[in-house]
């Protein structure tokens, strides 16, 4: 796969990091990205993911634009409100980068929706609201045997990891977790949330799924990086494999 000359010139500032440099690049425009959420987290991934020149992006929300979205999913306008999320969303890929494909599936992911929509794809960003469908995400991506990265926010609080559950010495996100996605969980809604803080945790996200995708500087599988924006704080915890996990312990098949 080549570069063209819109594309070299494009990508130029990618294209001189000699940790990433053409080889890096076309290793994006020949993936393909499913990103779970296309709200606060999505929002600026689904911009940075466009913009780097990953090939396609499968885009999953069964949401609508609503006004008390604009102050932290910045991929929307007012114009977009009623629209659906990832109708608009890629149609903002479009005036960011036309060299990218964009597939929207207006959805909530489900069981029986998760394999046909993440089969073939080359990384999974699941920045989705609620734990019943992390789990059912995370399940596929290890069966599927897809790197998954994961990020959360709440109010000045984030976390981002990625999992590669089949590797024998990595964790997978119920290695993490656990086993109770019918835990109490609140919302944005209830609880809020600064908006720049979405900001850097879906900037983040996107950062690590171009690692994923070319990878250059440390492998970050298998470290858990959570962020207090309250108080500017950073900082990263290993997190072990579990041989007791229901899903990549060492007596069990995948699910």
């Amino acid at each position: 796969m080549t570069l063209s000359d819109d594309e070299l010139s494009r990508y130029a500032r990618h294209i001189v990091l000699k940790e990433f440099g053409g080889t890096g690049q076309t290793r994006l425009k020949a993936a393909s990205v499913a990103i779970v959420g296309a709200g606060g987290i999505g929002s600026p991934a689904i911009q940075y993911l466009g913009a780097a020149g990953v090939g396609r992006l499968i885009l999953i929300d069964d949401d609508t634009v609503e006004p008390s979205n604009l102050q932290r999913q910045t991929i929307f306008t007012t114009a977009d409100t009623g629209t659906a999320k990832v109708d608009a969303a890629a149609a903002a890929v479009a005036r960011i980068n036309p060299h990218v494909t964009v597939d929207t599936h207006r959805v909530r992911i489900d069981v029986d929706t998760v394999t046909d929509l993440l089969t073939g794809t080359d990384v999974i960003l699941d920045g989705c609201d609620n734990f019943a469908t992390r789990f059912c995400v995370a399940d596929a991506a290890y069966r599927l045997r897809i790197p998954l990265v994961s990020a959360a926010v709440g109010q000045f609080e984030g976390q981002l990891a990625t999992y590669r559950g089949w590797e024998p010495d990595k964790p997978c996100y119920r290695c993490f977790v656990g086993e109770d996605p019918e835990r109490a969980e609140t919302s944005c809604a209830e609880d809020g949330v600064l908006g720049p803080v979405t900001g850097v945790i879906g900037s983040l996200a996107a950062l690590e799924v171009l690692r994923a995708l070319a990878p250059f500087g440390d492998n970050p599988a298998g470290k858990l990086l959570l962020i207090d924006l309250l108080a500017l704080r950073f900082r990263t915890i290993r997190l072990p494999k579990d041989p007791g996990c229901t899903s990549c312990g060492k007596s069990q098949t995948p699910k």
